[in-house]
């Protein structure tokens, strides 16, 4: 972060509340809030029960999501590269007069060992994780060995049709059928102002392993 100037970005949670989260004027991509982060955050906010549920934040970057669930009463870990764990950490700080939850932000790699992360969580977010090819197998490998039978991954993001972009999202969703269920919401249970026709919502879910006799 050194060298780099931060600007503000502010939501207002549904209480009336500001959630001010510091972006960075340089960097990578996780640098920024994405407009499929919002998204997620408000749709957070549509009836879902998350006081004292457990959520992790994968790819969390600036962390909106995440701190979006702990003012709920979440219990969150937002998670990304250890480059990002300072630009994390300030906007915990900046927030934290408005977290009802707790949360705390860790580095984790896709890929990698994700043992420090369990038992499951009772949610998994991810907001605009889609974009590197070369992370589709390691991001799809954490989902499988982090989520346990009961939990919910909510995965938003951004139809893109430049370049690569449409082949890679085809990859991310082969690999993922393969052990997962893919449920689409459809764009009347986004927030009715936080939406948009080419951000995408998905309820994923482990698939049940039938037995050796059948059921």
């Amino acid at each position: 972060m050194e060298g780099s100037k931060t600007f503000v970005r502010e939501l207002e949670t549904v209480d009336g509340s500001l959630l001010t989260v510091a972006q960075l004027s340089a960097g990578d991509v996780g640098c920024v809030v994405w407009d499929a982060a919002i998204v997620l955050a408000k749709y957070l906010e549509a009836g879902l029960v998350l006081r004292r549920r457990s959520v992790l934040e994968l790819g969390a970057g600036t962390g909106l999501v995440g701190l979006m669930a702990a003012v709920h009463g979440a219990d969150v870990t937002i998670t990304d590269l250890e480059d990002l764990q300072d630009l994390m950490k300030i906007n915990i700080e900046n927030n934290k007069q408005l977290i009802t939850g707790s949360i705390q932000a860790k580095v984790l790699k896709w890929g990698e060992s994700i043992m420090e992360f369990l038992p499951p969580p009772d949610y998994i977010l991810m907001a605009d994780c889609i974009y590197y090819e070369q992370s589709l197998e390691p991001l799809v490998k954490t989902l499988e060995e982090l989520a346990g039978p009961e939990t919910c991954i909510m995965c938003c993001y951004e139809e893109r049709t430049m370049g690569k972009n449409p082949e890679i999202e085809r990859e991310f969703f082969k690999l993922l059928h393969m052990n997962f269920d893919v449920e689409k919401i459809p764009l009347e249970k986004h927030n009715e102002e936080y939406r948009s026709e080419d951000i995408h919502i998905l309820h994923i879910k482990k698939k049940l392993k039938e037995s050796i006799f059948g059921f």
